[in-house]
């Protein structure tokens, strides 16, 4: 790239740290990060009832987690939707 041209995407190489990325993201849309943390915490929910599984069969255990976990994050996205709806036509005033 020439030192006369100017970036593409200067917004995005100003902000280049994770957190900062993180938290931009999170007030664009707020359940984005809300279901990235509760996939993890089922995911870890779930390691940790691995141990304590009983007689239950192992592919039977990964099924019921993979099915918490992809619950929780339509669950996210779903509220994401929905508030953002709500934002644009509710909250937002009539032009």
């Amino acid at each position: 790239m020439s030192s006369g041209q100017e970036p593409v995407f200067s917004e995005y190489e100003t902000d280049t740290s994770q957190t900062s990325k993180l938290l931009r993201k999170f007030k664009e849309t707020p359940f984005v990060p809300i279901g990235m943390a509760g996939f993890a915490v089922v995911v870890g929910y779930g390691l940790y009832r691995l141990k304590h599984r009983g007689d239950m069969k192992m592919s039977l255990h990964l099924i019921h987690m993979r099915v918490a976990a992809q619950g929780f994050v339509v669950g996210a996205i779903t509220c994401g939707v929905l508030y953002s709806m709500f934002r644009e036509y509710v909250v937002k005033p009539k032009e």
